[in-house]
């Protein structure tokens, strides 16, 4: 192998060790702070001698620890400092989260913020209307794959091709055994709807009656970095109803936009436009 070869497959083999290191610490953070051997194991696929190299990776970096006694990790200092300095500059649930009361007193349905994580989408927060019969499909700390639900077709829908194809690889398996409805043959046509209409529309694919309807939210950088979305009961879902809302999330998704442009702009990021 030549020299540049070379480089390119160190490359290659260091950005797999990153990606496999912060899925372990992404998994570590979901464990309730006690997450163990098996559980890492079983939850990402590797092999336990692999994850206790890049364990004691991130317990170097103080981004977790171990417990003397149980041996089960948890998250360390270094990722509280991180979280902190993290939100100083950009807390999308604060930002956010008058838009989320605007959404659900004008519609009195429930609206929601979703939050990307790699190839999966987070609900962040939900804000219930005052319409009487709620739908529950969605609920915080609730997490699907992209393309599961209206937030996460309209993050999915929102990625440039190459992106999208990267997603749907690393989450076929877990579609095709859990969420039968959501086809790969339905991806791309929910994926096409939504690129042209500008809005994604979930017509009770993952729970029957429950329809949902949202709009990606990108960063001052450009990057998909959540949704926000209304669901409510399919006899609330008429196509002039559906036009109404998507205008709202519209709305108040641009307002997101602009405070999370100036708050960068506040702590050196992207100067607002």
């Amino acid at each position: 192998m030549d020299g540049e070869g070379k480089i390119g497959a160190d490359f290659r083999g260091g950005s797999q060790s990153v990606d496999r290191a912060l899925m372990l610490l992404s998994h570590v953070a979901r464990g309730d702070g006690a997450a163990n051997m098996a559980d890492l194991s079983h939850a990402s696929g590797l092999a336990r001698p692999t994850i206790r190299r890049l364990m004691l990776a991130l317990i170097r970096a103080g981004l977790v620890e171990q417990d003397a006694l149980t041996r089960r990790y948890a998250l360390g200092p270094e990722a509280y400092v991180l979280g902190v300095m993290a939100q100083r500059r950009f807390n999308l649930l604060e930002v956010a989260m008058t838009s989320l009361l605007a959404l659900s007193e004008e519609s009195e349905d429930s609206s929601f913020l979703s939050v990307r994580r790699g190839a999966y989408s987070v609900c962040l927060h939900r804000q219930d209307g005052a319409f009487p019969i709620r739908t529950h499909a969605l609920q915080t700390g609730d997490r699907h794959p992209l393309g599961v639900g209206a937030g996460g077709m309209a993050m999915l829908a929102a990625l440039p091709d190459a992106e999208v194809a990267l997603v749907r690889a690393e989450t076929e398996n877990e579609l095709a055994s859990n969420y039968p409805a959501f086809s790969p043959e339905v991806l791309e046509e929910g994926i096409a709807q939504c690129r042209a209409r500008g809005w994604a529309l979930n017509a009770g694919l993952y729970l029957a009656k429950s329809w949902g309807i949202a709009v990606a939210l990108r960063a001052p950088t450009g990057d998909v970095l959540g949704a926000l979305s209304i669901a409510a009961l399919d006899n609330r879902m008429d196509e002039a109803r559906q036009s109404r809302l998507a205008c709202l999330l519209r709305r108040e998704a641009r307002v997101v936009e602009r405070r999370l442009q100036k708050r960068f702009a506040a702590y050196g990021g992207p100067d607002e436009q």
